[in-house]
């Protein structure tokens, strides 16, 4: 019966094939509930020679090995590490986001979540006072901001003290069904919330610990989700540096445009192999950043129509519903049917270090047609792991799944190697090629003005300024008597005077 449900589809004749959509409830987007360039390149930035690739980092601080493993979770519904946080212990498992930059813990009980950091049990903890607001794409908390100790069981072993908030009110921050209580900012000091004087968890590590500015991430749950895994595979954070083995063949590096989150540049996607053929400064609009805090990978507008387009011309399956590319409903098949075959790989350009080269990424339809859950014993659901976005491009845990990304802070730059998850059987769903020229785009896509935090504050500052000083000029006028009003000259008296109106 499959089989012969396989020959109607792939030719073409729709109706053979049984398909099942339900409704669905819109997934959060945010949690808050992924040939060498040229030997001389390849060789100079390579991970073998600069001495990251080793067992253990130079300093001699951390073993990587024994960050192996150290994620559990899955996209759904996040990667997370376990934390031991204030004295004496309490212990939390804390989100991983690269798109965020503060620590962030739940401070008070919520129904969603199992347990809290009580900061009056710890001896250590020390409050600032400072009330903290943050606003994600999805959810938002408030909270206080202070200091604490923590420790990291399968990290670096010597606890350090960080700047920690305590989340005491939240909004679709914490969802139903997850297993972490708090969030891990892995982004620059920019995003530092009430403003960048609030020094990231990150750059206390390496001040504190003397481990290089780098750090690096493998998520394992593509293909798996909590209501069919009992044993989510989640994943590895390497703080300090690369592990090898977690990864096969060549590391590619694009240049961090900008130090806030993890910026980059998106040169041109492809669905199969049909260019979108879009102006590059759309791919950029806003931003194009890498965020593991992002569940799903979102697009600007247009290149989502582009794509969704692109993808229904090119795929073997034509009678999607609408709603099945918006993320409202669910596509089913029969158990042991294997959907990603009728789906085109899309793949992401990005430009190399060696500006007038590029690099793509390509994720397999395994990681963008994602299974849900089970329908019945015989039918399993699927979404659409990509969006629209209003605030820019996202490569979220849609694409990151696919591969070993690497934040080499110190060397500003963003590395991708093609993942070796344990649990698809040691099938890549990912691909990595290059090098390809750049004559065919602009030499810089991302061209969109941005204001960052510095001058935005020295902005509100200014204006802050100008209207006290407005403010005063008022009260004098309105204050200092006037003699030729007293006269009642010009046919104003004291019965018409602002004055005399305004505090009657």
């Amino acid at each position: 019966m499959i089989l012969l449900q396989y020959v109607c589809l792939l030719l073409l004749i729709g109706p053979c094939i049984p398909q099942f959509v339900f409704p669905l409830r819109r997934f959060k987007e945010k949690f808050r509930i992924p040939v060498k360039l040229n030997v001389t390149t390849s060789k100079a930035e390579g991970v073998a020679l600069d001495g990251l690739s080793l067992a253990s980092d130079p300093a001699g601080q951390v073993n990587f090995l024994t960050m192996v493993n150290n994620l559990e979770g899955d996209a759904s519904k996040g990667y997370y590490i376990e934390m031991s946080i204030g004295s004496p212990a309490q212990m939390l498992n804390i989100l991983v986001d690269t798109g965020s930059s503060n620590f962030a813990v739940a401070g008070a009980p919520n129904p969603d979540i199992t347990n809290y950091y009580n900061s009056k049990l710890s001896t250590t903890y020390q409050s600032s006072g400072i009330k903290v607001s943050v606003q994600y794409t999805q959810g938002s908390w408030v909270g206080e901001l202070g200091k604490d100790i923590i420790t990291i069981p399968k990290g670096p072993t010597k606890p350090i003290t960080i700047n920690i908030a305590t989340i005491l009110q939240s909004e679709d921050f914490f969802l139903p069904g997850v297993a972490w209580q708090g969030i891990l900012g892995l982004a620059y000091k920019l995003l530092a919330k009430p403003d960048s004087s609030v020094e990231p968890f990150f750059d206390s590590l390496i001040s504190q610990t003397g481990i290089p500015n780098i750090f690096s991430l493998q998520m394992c749950g593509a293909e798996t989700t909590s209501s069919i895994s009992t044993d989510p595979l989640g994943g590895s954070l390497i703080m300090g540096g690369i592990e090898p083995t977690l990864y096969t063949g060549a590391v590619w590096y694009t240049p961090i445009k900008e130090q806030w989150y993890y910026q980059v540049e998106v040169l041109k996607l492809e669905v199969g192999d049909q260019n979108l053929n879009l102006d590059c400064r759309e791919y950029n609009t806003d931003k194009a950043i890498v965020d593991s805090g992002t569940t799903l990978l979102r697009l600007p507008g247009n290149v989502f129509n582009a794509v969704v387009d692109t993808i229904i011309r090119t795929s073997l399956i034509s009678q999607f519903p609408a709603g099945f590319w918006t993320g409202d409903k669910l596509a089913c098949w029969e158990k042991g049917s294997m959907p990603w075959d009728y789906f085109p790989k899309i793949s992401i350009y990005l430009r190399d270090m060696n500006v007038s080269q590029s690099f793509r990424i390509s994720i397999l339809p395994q990681l963008y047609i994602q299974v849900v859950t089970e329908i019945q014993p015989s039918l399993i659901c699927y979404r659409f792991g990509i969006s629209p976005s209003a605030s820019g491009m996202v490569i979220g845990a849609t694409v990151m799944e696919g591969f070993y990304v690497i934040f080499d802070r110190a060397q500003e730059r963003v590395g991708f190697a093609v993942s070796m998850c344990p649990g698809n059987g040691g099938t890549p769903q990912s691909e990595i090629a290059g090098p390809f020229v750049t004559s065919d785009v602009s030499g810089n896509c991302a061209t969109v003005p941005m204001l960052r935090e510095p001058l935005l504050w020295f902005i509100s500052y200014a204006l802050m300024g100008v209207c006290a000083f407005i403010l005063l000029l008022l009260i004098i006028v309105l204050l200092v008597p006037c003699q030729k009003c007293r006269r009642g000259s010009d046919g104003v008296n004291d019965k018409s005077s602002l004055i005399q109106n305004r505090f009657k």
